[in-house]
């Protein structure tokens, strides 16, 4: 007898495959019985032959569609998948707590992350990541600000924007009277939980980085980016290594003393391809190329231990003024 019709009967398929991806994963199977129930409650009717054979086709699509039995009973689940759990939570984990997104996008990106597996498993995508002391942005548009920064890269094409800071209302006031930004965008970057535009400014002839969550009103131009000679000479690795807190300085070869046990410091901050020379038993010295600015001074203060600059002469003095300065505000 061929088997009825039901009104999505059409569908069949896909309802299938839905019903694996939501209702199964290796803790949670179902039996034949149960299948043929649930794809009738969605409109599609199914017997024990047709579905052996459905099965078999989705096996050669590509799904992992398991039979095991216990005791007497037979019971089906979808195997290996896309993503593993473990995987999806560490994606969860690095959405939540990324300051760059906003709470509600974060919501938004988790729920589709849990559709990726099993609504058993998807319940452990309710995770709560503590994030000691960090705020998340409150700018909506910078997921959209990066796609079209990509999209501008891509086609070799320059973009303008305003830049903005925050006002004593907490409103976004725009920089220097609301003025226009005009640059070829390279590259965006990464660093202390924000993002960074790094573009090319020919006006000036420098290569210069923004905050991609305080750019508005981005618009990709039919203009073709400038440039190209200086970051083909451009090291990003390098620039990212040499500036503190994205704040820029003038770029100079400072040597440093510092106690052992500091080392890892100084390797996790500038690489492995630092040169340390012992000086004795407990310190050592090594000279790196930073772009020195107040916040390089900060990170040397606020390192817990023994540790000093020692060259150039001029970088001493400045810190030692940079100290001075910082202690008058306490008198």
């Amino acid at each position: 007898m061929a088997e009825r019709k039901g009104e999505n009967q059409k569908l069949k398929m896909l309802y299938l495959v839905q019903l694996f991806s939501r209702e199964t994963d290796d803790a949670h199977k179902l039996t034949m019985p149960e299948i043929i129930a649930k794809l009738a409650a969605d409109g599609v009717n199914a017997d024990r032959k047709t579905l052996y054979q459905d099965f078999d086709e989705l096996r050669r699509f590509g799904f992992d569609i398991i039979s095991e039995k216990d005791g007497r009973n037979y019971y089906y689940y979808l195997g290996s998948r896309d993503f593993e759990l473990p995987e999806l939570k560490l994606l969860v984990d690095s959405v939540q707590s990324a300051k760059f997104i906003t709470d509600k996008k974060s919501g938004q990106l988790i729920k589709k992350l849990e559709s990726l597996v099993s609504k058993y498993e998807g319940s452990q995508l309710h995770r709560q990541v503590i994030i000691a002391g960090r705020v998340k942005t409150m700018n909506e548009s910078i997921y959209y600000n990066v796609d079209k920064i990509h999209a501008a890269i891509g086609a070799d094409r320059q973009i303008r924007f305003q830049y903005f800071d925050w006002n004593l209302k907490k409103e976004m006031e725009p920089r220097y009277g609301g003025r226009w930004y005009q640059l070829s965008p390279w590259a965006l970057m990464w660093d202390d939980e924000k993002y960074y535009l790094v573009a090319y400014d020919s006006k000036h002839e420098i290569i210069i980085h923004y905050r991609v969550d305080k750019m508005t009103h981005i618009k990709v131009l039919d203009e073709k980016r400038e440039g190209h000679e200086a970051f083909r000479q451009f090291n990003i690795a390098h620039y990212t290594n040499t500036l503190f807190g994205m704040y820029a300085g003038d770029e100079t070869r400072v040597t440093i003393e510092a106690e052992n046990r500091l080392v890892s410091v100084f390797i996790d901050r500038f690489g492995k391809d630092i040169i340390i020379a012992p000086i004795d038993d407990d310190h050592f010295r090594t000279t790196v190329t930073v772009a020195v600015s107040r916040q390089f001074f900060g990170w040397i203060m606020a390192i817990d231990g023994d540790v000093r600059i020692v060259a150039p002469d001029t970088v001493v003095r400045q810190i030692r003024e940079e100290i001075e300065r910082q202690a008058e505000k306490y008198r």
